[in-house]
């Protein structure tokens, strides 16, 4: 649900939580405001992340390009399901990322995916609507949750970007395990996302130096 902190007050309850944050919330400043996407946006927002699965960003563009024009510029659930599986393979989807994008759009039309009921549904109903589709898992419903939903407290601790900057914030030897991550992540209660996106930002900053 929507955060009560404006983003300074979330980068000061960061540092204050854990010391190590504040030199990069110093140079980066506070986290971006959250707006939650209109509901028209979701499913083309899930089907986009199915396209993605795997793949090189510059070449997921391209698929997902090509599924667009197939859905004449506007991917919905309807559109989805009248270009049908064999057209989806053609515009460069796999089997398996097909089939998925036709069960997300056969469930949002017999409303087994509740889409419309997102903003009001908590982050665990939302978590197990979304990974009910076939091929879509907990990372994608995560990133749903954070950037479509504008959740404030989604803890991706498997991503490998935010185990990555959570190391390199905390300046450990090694990367920091999943399950080791999950559990720091508990002392952030109710910003969780806004962490990540710090944790994000120093592999950023690193790339472009």
């Amino acid at each position: 649900m929507p955060s009560p902190l404006a983003p300074e007050e979330i980068a000061v309850v960061i540092a204050r939580r854990d010391r190590a944050f504040k030199k990069l919330i110093n140079e980066v400043g506070p986290p971006p405001p959250r707006r939650s996407a209109p509901i028209a946006q979701r499913f083309p927002t899930l089907a986009r992340a199915i396209t993605g699965q795997l793949l090189a960003t510059k070449a997921a563009a391209t698929i997902h390009q090509r599924i667009i024009d197939l859905c004449d510029g506007d991917v919905t659930a309807e559109s989805i399901q009248g270009a049908g599986h064999a057209n989806l393979r053609k515009a460069g989807l796999s089997n398996a990322k097909a089939a998925a994008m036709l069960d997300l759009a056969e469930r949002s039309l017999d409303g087994r995916v509740r889409l419309a009921d997102h903003g009001k549904m908590t982050d665990h109903d939302v978590l197990n609507d979304v990974v009910a589709v076939r091929g879509v898992g907990p990372w994608t419903a995560h990133m749903y949750l954070m950037h479509t939903l504008a959740r404030h407290d989604v803890w991706p601790a498997g991503d490998l970007g935010v185990r990555n900057g959570w190391s390199r914030i905390h300046q450990l030897d090694e990367m920091v395990s999943e399950g080791e991550l999950r559990n720091k992540g508990e002392v952030f209660a109710g910003v969780r996302s806004d962490v990540a996106w710090y944790c994000w930002q120093i592999i950023r900053r690193e790339r472009a130096k």
